[in-house]
């Protein structure tokens, strides 16, 4: 095991330590924060739950969906910013007034367009996810050496040729890079949707039942842990998959 991955273990059991004990020490009261010995068991009855395991196959197929679609979308759009300097500074505006928008803030006017259901959750859980991807693209080909470009141009290479030969390989690893960082919104939106009531299953409308229908805190938050595990092994996922293919890019090491 390397190194940082037994830093970062100790960090994890640590934290469970202090949880721990924490939550035995009777300073909170133990319906209102389990200690994490009893979350984890909790947790452990869930993995084996087909109800529970369902809610968590509809919040992943909704996670995986919007970040087909964010990327579907704003890769190609980010192209086109990064290299036609007339149509980034048309829409330069746009983007700058759409962009802080929270996705929360939409989820009454996406449910009466859409109703509830995952073509809902995935519809915000996009349009979130969709700006790193977007502005991370549009400046990576505004950063491509004019001397790769000038020189493809001199050896009578097309524009698509171009594109593929020089643009998209330049910016690639700054793609992914942006993918790590869409792919943690999209999975905080879809549940953040679930569990506002946008969905009408997932891991966010089983943390949302569990927290109002009787109080159980330990389902919260071992609901909780799940997303965050999920998180984990996305994240260590597509860093893995960056350091293997485009590992010979001093600039975005993958870390």
């Amino acid at each position: 095991m390397r190194p940082i991955a037994v830093r970062g273990l100790v960090g994890v059991l640590g934290f469970l330590l202090v949880w721990e004990a924490f939550g035995r020490s009777g300073a909170v009261r133990p319906e209102l924060l389990p200690p994490a010995s009893t979350v984890l068991t909790t947790l452990a009855g869930l993995l084996v739950d087909p109800a529970f395991l369902t809610d968590v196959l509809v919040t992943l197929g909704s996670w995986a969906a919007a970040v087909a679609l964010a990327v579907l979308l704003a890769v190609p759009s980010g192209l086109v910013l990064g290299s036609v300097a007339p149509v980034r500074t048309a829409t330069r505006s746009l983007v700058e007034f759409l962009r802080p928008v929270p996705s929360v803030a939409l989820i009454p006017l996406v449910v009466v367009v859409l109703g509830r259901g995952p073509d809902t959750t995935i519809a915000l859980a996009v349009y979130a996810a969709v700006w790193p991807l977007l502005l991370t693209t549009s400046y990576a080909m505004g950063e491509i050496d004019p001397v790769q470009t000038d020189t493809a141009r001199a050896f009578g290479l097309s524009t698509t040729r171009r594109l593929f030969t020089v643009a998209l390989p330049h910016a690639a690893p700054f793609v992914m890079t942006a993918l790590r960082v869409s792919a943690a919104i999209a999975l905080i939106l879809v549940v953040s949707s679930e569990l506002l009531g946008a969905g009408t299953a997932g891991i966010g409308q089983f943390v949302f039942a569990a927290g109002s229908g009787g109080g159980r805190m330990d389902l919260v938050l071992a609901g909780t842990l799940t997303v965050g595990l999920i998180g984990c092994v996305v994240n260590a996922g597509l860093e893995t998959a960056h350091r293997r293919f485009f590992g010979w890019d001093a600039g975005e090491p993958g870390g």
